[in-house]
């Protein structure tokens, strides 16, 4: 009697199978097909599963059959192959701003899409444990909240926190208020770039806000939001360090011509200065960070002008050996 009730099933259970159990280099056999079948409680003749098999071709399913001796068949899964998979698989172990449980289980929910043998592959080409992570497990709705205040036009008010040597949350004094204007991956972390009342237009780490609310106010104009650039926000915003924005000359060797259209984009002009370097101009925020990455090229990269940029970072380059020189 359960056989009998168990065939209307019949063809769901078979569509499953394929999708979780076979791939191209895993497919299945009508004899696995039916072995399973009868499992589940299910009668299955071969030439039933045959005709299953075409039904579920002509529904849509992309079903391939192999050449062989035995004919055997596997399920074309869904929009992702394997490398696609491992790819964002990358990209969320990537992401910092993802706590370590969040991240297991989006792998998980990432492994859901492909076979089970390809799903254990998955797993174990990835690594979480380890990780620089987000410690702050709220921070996947925060990401959902944002997304909402930008979508209605709505203002927000949010707390903001730094930490601690004791690992411990340290909130900055009051509630803040701000005008969101768009989030932006930098870094592997999440920032929301917006307009608030004390320092215009400015960004904040979304792993490091808390109890977000939307106050339903629409969001402030002016005509520094209304000039924002997007997409050129994070080519003059160094590792998301605010500081004054300022055109900067610089020299560098032939040879970091792609980092530097990497960091500017492709439209930045690269003038020939002699046969092993050029000079570019770019606007950029001017901090601390900027200096770092210049530093970073020893003598590869040199800053031209203006003359404020370059003694700023001859100062910073002084008071950073002060602290190895010996007494």
């Amino acid at each position: 009697m359960a056989k009998m009730e168990n065939q209307k099933l019949k063809l769901l259970v078979l569509k499953d199978y394929l999708e979780q159990n076979t791939d191209p280099e895993h497919p299945a056999t009508i004899h696995d097909l039916t072995a399973y079948l009868e499992s589940r409680d299910i009668h299955a003749e071969r030439k039933s599963v045959y005709r299953d098999i075409q039904l579920l071709l002509d529904y849509g399913c992309d079903i391939v059959a192999t050449k062989g001796k035995t004919a055997s068949y596997y399920m074309n899964a869904g929009v992702f192959d394997l490398a696609e998979l491992k790819l964002l698989a990358d990209a969320v172990l990537a992401s910092k701003f993802l706590t370590e449980k969040k991240s297991s289980v989006l792998l998980k929910k990432l492994g859901s899409l492909t076979s089970r043998q390809r799903a254990v592959e998955l797993r174990r080409s990835m690594v979480v444990s380890g990780r620089v992570k987000s410690m702050n497990e709220s921070v996947f709705y925060n990401v959902d909240a944002l997304h909402e205040a930008i979508r209605t036009n709505s203002q927000i008010r949010f707390r903001y926190f730094e930490w601690n040597r004791d690992k411990e949350r340290v909130y900055r004094k009051g509630v803040r208020t701000a005008s969101p204007y768009a989030l932006r991956w930098d870094d592997s972390n999440y920032y929301l770039i917006a307009h608030t009342p004390e320092y215009g237009i400015t960004h904040f780490r979304v792993d490091k806000m808390n109890s977000i609310q939307l106050t339903g106010e629409p969001r402030v104009q002016t005509e520094e939001t209304k000039q924002l650039d997007l997409a050129n926000y994070g080519k003059e915003v160094f590792g998301m360090f605010n500081g004054e924005l300022q055109t900067v000359r610089m020299r560098f060797e032939n040879g970091l011509a792609g980092v530097v259209i990497d960091r500017f984009g492709k439209d930045i002009m690269l003038i020939p200065d002699d046969d092993a370097h050029f000079i570019c101009a770019a606007e950029v925020m001017v901090s601390p960070v900027f200096y770092a990455w210049i530093a970073s090229f020893g003598t590869r990269a040199r800053l031209l002008s203006p003359a404020s940029v370059v003694e700023g970072f001859v100062e910073d380059c002084k008071n950073t050996l002060e602290l190895y020189q010996t007494p």
